[in-house]
């Protein structure tokens, strides 16, 4: 920080600004940190081999000494799923957490082998002060239970973010507390950070019990099995499923790891009460069909997830009747329609009955609120600067319009990205010094920055594949010893183009010789097989495939 900001207080996302998921919002003031959420995001189809993308954890680990918490919203992956990897590399001195979101991350934390965070659980009365920072939370709605905003009260103004929210005057679960959120905004709200994931959508979004209302419609009038694919997270969603089908005389057969531990949880901390309703799968597979619910995961066509299995064939405990009905009680998170639309294709293809959200069957609803409940929150808080969060970059610039409809100076909305940041000096706030962040990949085992090369690597062997080319050579007699061998995995079928092997063999061994004949290096020769060989390809078929050169030095033996 410049000696002349010593005093400003900083704020920054780690990741949540310009894409959906990896939420992480940080604020610093002198010598204390505050956290506000720690998601992954799941990758693009582009991010060959990689299981989630982090936020940079680089800046929180030099300044580890600064850091009094880390606070949560709410317990969706997008906000908590980081947590483990984050406790690999920071000692956080204590999470503060709502009941259902502390729990979700104890067992998180438990699964990756990790000591047992030290958790501390919030409530809506709840004030916690440290020297700069004084931290409040407001109730709102959303899919999973305990939601809550964040408000923080700092020496150079207050800060305010909504976490993810929606203003169900009808929910299953709780109100969002407006009159809390109206007290922040008439006392004077400095900086709002506000949910952009639905900015682009008009009017309201719709009550989860119209939802309730379409799904009670669709099982009364079922007679075979219903298998219902939902976010395992949506717990009140879940609550009215398993009231549902006791309404119709179902058991529910659970399938999913995520949508298991969810339940469970739901069970531990009270939301679900209903636990006789639950029958195993051995169970389920001997019942009437008329007489089953079949809950899974995979709404988002995700290829492990169970209803992905059960439209292959392949899940070990259920196979597609034509009397089945599938329920996807969702809508596809950015970038999921085309898994989504394998999944729904290949459930057609075995003519079972499928319902999809529509404005014909209203089966789903989004935890986020749209665009008038956008208007309706910036009315309620009167932010005097606003920063939209979680959402990409059209979803962001949406969201900063309507806050200058809602009569906020354009100057004082802040469209930014990850490492950007603002200072805020006794009510005032500017731009200041970004930081340098990269995305963070879960790659198997292994935690970082996957470097770039590796990434244009994967695609690249995805697309046009691998060719290597295997060469014995003597340096001392400057030539080769036998013939080169030409293999490729992806590229094309070595048996049906033998005569292409043969020409790119030619090619090879002419370089070969050549760099041979003028005694260059190992390094320098297989450089020279890389560039000739893919000028050959390039001309001959216009594709890049990985050239891979084995060349091994054979010395002669001494006697």
């Amino acid at each position: 920080m410049n000696n002349n900001n010593k005093q400003c207080t900083r704020i920054f996302a780690l990741g949540g600004l310009g894409e959906v998921g990896k939420n992480m919002y940080v604020i610093e003031h002198q010598d204390e940190i505050i956290i506000i959420d720690a998601g992954v995001m799941f990758p693009s189809k582009s991010l060959l081999g990689i299981d989630y993308v982090l936020p940079d954890f680089n800046y929180l680990k030099e300044n580890k000494h600064k850091i009094k918490g880390l606070f949560i919203t709410h317990g969706h992956e997008d906000h908590i799923g980081a947590i483990p990897f984050l406790l690999k590399e920071i000692d956080i001195p204590g999470i503060y957490a709502n009941m259902h979101a502390g729990k979700l991350i104890e067992r998180k934390v438990e699964d990756r082998g990790l000591p047992a965070p030290n958790m501390v659980y919030y409530d809506e009365s709840t004030v916690v002060s440290f020297k700069h920072f004084v931290v409040t939370f407001f109730a709102i709605t959303h899919s999973i239970p305990d939601a809550h905003g964040i408000h923080i009260k700092t020496p150079n103004g207050t800060i305010a973010t909504t976490g993810d929210y929606t203003f169900d005057l009808t929910p299953i679960g709780p109100v969002t507390n407006i009159h809390k959120m109206a007290k922040i905004g008439e006392e004077g709200l400095t900086l709002l950070l506000s949910d952009s994931t639905n900015c682009l959508r008009p009017g309201f979004s719709m009550s989860e019990s119209k939802v309730d209302e379409a799904l009670a419609k669709v099982f009364s009038e079922c007679e075979g099995r219903i298998i219902l694919a939902t976010f395992a997270s949506n717990v009140y969603r879940l609550k009215h499923i398993i009231e549902t089908c006791r309404n119709n005389n179902r058991k529910i057969a659970i399938f999913g790891r995520s949508m298991e531990n969810n339940i469970n949880i739901s069970i531990e901390t009270g939301h679900i009460k209903d636990d006789g309703i639950f029958v195993s799968p051995e169970v389920a597979k001997n019942m009437k069909p008329k007489e089953i619910c079949l809950l899974c995961t995979g709404s988002q066509g995700e290829p492990l997830a169970a209803l992905s299995r059960i439209a292959k064939g392949t899940h070990k405990h259920i196979s597609l009747m034509p009397s089945d009905t599938v329920i996807f009680s969702s809508s596809p998170i950015p970038g999921n329609a085309l898994s989504i639309a394998t999944t729904l294709n290949l459930l057609y293809l075995k003519g079972v009955n499928v319902y999809t959200n529509s404005i014909l069957s209203n089966i789903h609803t989004s935890g986020h609120p749209n665009e008038e409940e956008a208007k309706l929150t910036l009315r309620i808080f009167k932010p005097k600067y606003f920063l939209p969060v979680h959402g990409e970059y059209l979803m962001l610039r949406a969201h900063a319009a309507l806050a200058v409809e809602c009569d906020i100076p354009e100057e004082n909305t802040f469209v930014m990205g990850n490492g950007e940041v603002l200072e805020m000096c006794n009510g005032v706030i500017t731009k200041g010094e970004p930081i340098i962040i990269n995305d963070m990949f879960v790659d198997g085992n292994r935690v970082g920055d996957t470097h770039g090369t590796v990434m244009r690597d994967r695609v690249i062997m995805a697309a046009d594949g691998i060719l290597v080319v295997i060469a014995n050579i003597s340096i001392t007699e400057t030539k080769i010893i036998g013939r080169i061998n030409i293999t490729t995995r992806g590229f094309i079928l070595i048996n049906e183009n033998i005569p292409l092997l043969k020409e790119i063999e030619k090619v090879a061994t002419n370089v070969i010789n050549d760099s041979l004949s003028k005694k260059l290096s190992i390094i320098d020769i297989k450089n020279n097989v890389i560039g000739e060989v893919n000028n050959f390809i390039v001309k001959k078929m216009d594709r890049r495939p990985i050239i891979l050169p084995l060349i091994n030095e054979i010395k002669e033996q001494g006697f």
